[in-house]
């Protein structure tokens, strides 16, 4: 039987697909791979990027970097993984700022966090500690709203899009007087808390618990919707200003177009380390909880963040930069 010139041509793209898709995965990698961190080193995407590199360099016999590239709410090094070769050797630890807030806090934002990164796993979730001095005078929660109301303007640093967000919740929730102040990342906000410079920060639990763990820094409430398992003597804050929230989350991102078995190969990898015991229970120690999404479900969360961060953003009275 002679089949039609269209079917033939069907049968014989499928017959050298199969092959070429299985091929793109047996092969890689081939050579070192790049992670980049959007902020700065011991900040909690790099904590996780870092423990998740070394697991990839063991498994696949490749030296993996991680590379820190900082600035303008992680645009910088977002931007860059963007912009290159979608073959699986430039991979971006990305977050909810990165990946959905920086749509609504940077006018020119030079990447459409949707359509320009292929999405691989979604690491993790955590949220923030609003941190002061130890010898800061409000003790808790409280007390802290009382002291606030009445010493308006106190300096608070931010160095992320979701901590620049519970800034603005600071004052449209809680009807707080507070100055903004800008930094790199949140490390060098919690640095300048340690130093007096400013008065307060709101730091990933990933900072904030050995700070706090340590006495140099004492935490006045989390921004999870309610008190979070892994610092259960410590209020929500939306005890104190209802509807306050900043759940925050890390995932490992590729540039749009990277073949998918190449996603998938790291996406299987990458859940096998996070299904660990021992991983669960490194991450929960630094204060970030294993959340894993596959791929295509990662994407469709990264565009539902969006538009929730998008609203934040404009409920907190933030404008675009």
């Amino acid at each position: 039987m002679r089949l039609p010139s269209g079917v033939l041509a069907g049968l014989l793209l499928l017959g050298l697909a199969a092959p070429h898709a299985s091929a793109a995965e047996d092969d890689y990698p081939k050579r070192q791979i790049k992670i980049i961190v959007p902020f700065p080193a011991g900040a909690g995407p790099d904590q996780v990027a870092r423990m998740l590199g070394q697991h990839l360099q063991d498994a696949f016999a490749q030296t993996v970097v991680i590379e820190n590239r900082t600035g303008a709410l992680g645009s910088i090094g977002a931007t860059e993984v963007a912009r290159s070769a979608p073959d699986g050797y430039t991979l971006l630890m990305g977050t909810n700022t990165t990946q959905a807030a920086n749509v609504a806090m940077l006018k020119n934002l030079a990447y459409d966090p949707a359509k320009d990164f292929a999405p691989v796993i979604r690491t993790t979730t955590t949220a923030m500690v609003l941190v002061v001095k130890p010898d800061f005078p409000p003790k808790d929660l409280a007390q802290f709203m009382d002291y606030a109301r009445g010493h308006p303007n106190m300096t608070a640093g931010y160095g992320s899009g979701a901590s620049q967000i519970s800034i603005g919740q600071l004052q449209s929730r809680g009807g707080l007087s507070v100055i903004a102040a800008s930094y790199r990342g949140v490390p060098q906000a919690v640095t300048d808390v340690l130093a007096g410079v400013i008065d307060l920060a709101f730091a990933d639990f990933s900072l904030a618990i050995p700070q706090m763990q340590g006495g140099t820094l004492r935490g006045i409430g989390v921004t999870s919707p309610k008190r979070n398992e892994l610092t259960p003597g410590l209020p929500a804050l939306a005890e104190a200003m209802p509807g306050f929230e900043a759940t925050i989350w890390y995932g490992l991102l590729a540039p749009a177009g990277t073949p998918e078995p190449v996603v998938n190969k790291l996406y299987k990898e990458c859940e096998k380390f996070l299904s660990m015991p021992a991983t669960r229970e490194k991450l929960a120690s630094v204060g970030v909880i294993v959340s894993t999404m596959p791929p295509a479900e990662f994407g469709a969360f990264i565009r539902s963040e969006i538009i929730r961060w998008t609203a934040d953003a404009k409920a907190a009275g933030i404008e675009a930069k």
